[in-house]
């Protein structure tokens, strides 16, 4: 199985379930999710009416696929809630575990 790089799932690890019945099945591993501490703002956004975090995440990241990430930095399960409110910000941050400028 291959994950991209840019997926929320690379770098877990693929592990196998036997059944009962003897048939094998692949899987990926749980993937935790990380605290929000974790993550080093770069600025806000402020949502509009009518957007989407794929929206957010293409103008802020360059790529729509990455709402996942504004998902993590912002303490989010369901992406849907982070633009649920009209005005709500949501924190734009580096990747994971990438430092930013202390104090910024």
């Amino acid at each position: 199985m291959t994950i991209p790089p840019a997926s929320r799932y690379f770098g877990l690890e693929t592990r196998m379930l036997e059944r009962p019945d003897g048939t094998k099945v692949a899987y990926l591993a749980r993937r935790l999710v990380p605290a929000p501490e974790r993550f080093a703002t770069l600025g806000f956004h402020t949502v509009v009416q009518g957007e989407r975090p794929d929206h957010v995440a293409a103008a802020r990241m360059g790529d729509p696929e990455q709402f996942w990430r504004l998902c993590d930095a912002n303490a989010v399960l369901n992406p849907r809630e982070l633009t649920a409110r009209i005005g709500a910000r949501i924190r734009i941050t580096l990747p994971e575990g990438i430092p930013g400028i202390p104090d910024a």
